[in-house]
């Protein structure tokens, strides 16, 4: 039976993610990914040959995700800034578990604090096009930002989506 290259390096970076989530950097070693993947620590050096590799993998899929949310928040059209209120706080979903992980390797890394720096200003800069408002672009992200903050502690109010967008239907928008 042949093997799936792209499967098992989707099944590697998903284990990587998921031990940052769940222990920090410390705790996604290279050992630790292989046994959570059930890939032999050769069959992760052979996809990934160092953990600097593993962490570029994870930052690329980003990258990916973040592209894909992009164009299904155009696709949104004038419902653009609702489509990103309303996916903000979605937990779960491959673009979260990605973002998560970025965010713990940004405690140490350069290279994933650019990556999140550039996820925002993308995200914002569509919707400054779309709004035509540096200012309002902004709000909505940061009420996005807080949305996104309380689903990922369980701090969330089932009912917060609902006030934020009656504000922002007597804004006309």
């Amino acid at each position: 039976m042949a093997r799936n290259p792209t499967a098992t390096k989707e099944k590697l970076l998903d284990a990587f993610d998921a031990l940052l989530d769940e222990h920090g950097t410390a705790g996604a070693t290279l050992d630790a990914v292989a046994a959570k993947a059930g890939v032999s620590k050769g069959g992760l050096l052979y996809h990934f040959g160092s953990k600097a590799e593993l962490i570029k993998g994870s930052l690329d899929r980003l990258d990916l995700l973040v592209a894909e949310d992009i164009e299904e928040m155009k696709a949104a059209g004038e419902r653009l800034h609702y489509y990103y209120l309303e996916t903000s706080a979605e937990v779960g979903t491959p673009l979260d578990r990605s973002l998560i992980a970025a965010g713990c390797l940004a405690l140490e890394n350069e290279e994933a604090k650019a990556a999140l720096r550039k996820t925002r200003e993308t995200w914002f800069n569509l919707l400054k096009g779309h709004l035509g408002d540096a200012d309002l672009a902004m709000t909505i992200q940061l009420i996005g930002d807080g949305m996104y903050f309380n689903q990922n502690f369980g701090l969330s109010q089932d009912e917060a989506l609902d006030h934020v967008k009656r504000i922002l239907a007597r804004l006309g928008l």
